[in-house]
């Protein structure tokens, strides 16, 4: 029986990881902390661990008990913007906790470390973004997930541990987690329509982004480790159409049946145009074309309102203040002394 680790399996898309893994055959086993998914989206199947990538001892553990085959990576804090503003609490998560995995997965002669790693990578004005271009990250969380894809190099060359490496971007679908206001920006419009809120949109919604839905995702994600040419590369996975979040909030409010109420926030500091290229993935994993934002964006939907609105989640350790975008101000006895 093949053994995998799906770190973050009751998120986003390690929870569809997970289902697809299951149907291969895997024994699966998944660890989250729950601090951004919930327990309910992790698939029966599988053996649900409540932990920490950055707890060593626990991942000792595990890595002993079940030597995994596979380990697929995809715990992380995926806020980029609010990166900047929670530098300490990013690099133990994104890097450091990785960094263990990857001890344990060097230790326990782990056949592929799977990594999710993220376009913020490339940084500005790289279009479109080229797994053969230098990335030049500009934020915290682009600059921990860079580090990680080094890492991984450094430990292959150095030990033999195999890897592959996916940088996905504006992924949507089912079980995203639609009450964190810091991230997603399908689900974030989802929820705000659905509690009668009007849609914030940061600077004048002219910025484009090319929105993946998650089966375009994570189907390639779970399948990777059983194409062997796969091995020790990098892909950009994911849409290849990009769309302005002004011509978003239409699509979306035009699935609940409403003309969207837009407020428009001051312009934060982000990357204004970000989309990929998709042509080494499309050639090594035989996938075809992308489902149409359209079309995802209606499965969503369909999802959401039965699920319901659910509250904004705060986050409740910023390290710095100054700066931070509108409407993410926090009470300053919030703020880590």
């Amino acid at each position: 029986m093949i053994k995998s680790l799906i770190t973050g399996g009751a998120g986003f898309i390690g929870s569809h990881v997970a289902k697809h893994c299951l149907a291969m055959g895997h024994e699966v086993v998944v660890l989250d902390d729950l601090s951004g998914g919930f327990e309910d989206q992790v698939p029966q199947e599988a053996l649900f661990v409540r932990g920490s990538i950055t707890d060593q001892k626990l991942l000792a553990a595990l890595f002993e008990e079940y030597q995994f085959d596979y380990v697929y990576h995809l715990a992380a804090y995926a806020a980029e913007g609010l990166s900047h503003f929670i530098r300490n609490f990013n690099y133990n998560n994104n890097l450091i906790g990785s960094v263990n995995l990857i001890n344990e997965s060097v230790k326990h002669k782990v056949k592929c470390f799977v990594f999710t790693s993220s376009i913020a990578v490339y940084g500005q004005g790289q279009l479109p973004m080229r797994e053969d271009m230098t990335p030049i990250p500009e934020d915290p969380y682009g600059v921990s997930k860079y580090a990680v894809e080094l890492d991984l190099k450094a430990a292959h060359e150095m030990f033999g541990l195999n890897y592959i490496v996916f940088r996905p971007h504006n992924v949507y679908g089912e079980n995203q987690n639609i009450g964190d206001k810091y991230r997603n920006v399908i689900g974030i419009f989802m929820n705000q329509i659905m509690q009668n809120k009007p849609l914030t949109i940061f600077g004048d919604g002219t910025q484009t982004r090319a929105f993946s839905y998650i089966d375009d995702v994570a189907i390639p994600i779970s399948k990777s480790v059983n194409i062997e040419q796969a091995y020790n590369e990098v892909f950009n996975i994911g849409a290849d159409q990009p769309y302005t979040v002004n011509e978003l909030a239409k699509v979306i409010g035009d699935n609940f049946g409403v003309k969207p109420d837009i407020k428009y926030l001051q312009a934060r500091n982000e990357v204004q145009h970000a989309y990929s290229d998709h042509q080494k993935a499309h050639s090594t994993f035989e996938v075809g074309g992308a489902v149409p934002l359209e079309k995802g964006i209606q499965k969503m939907a369909a999802w959401a309102k039965q699920v319901g609105a659910r509250a904004s989640s705060e986050f409740d350790n910023i390290e710095i203040t100054e700066n931070l975008p509108q409407g993410w101000e926090v009470k300053q006895e919030e703020v880590i002394k």
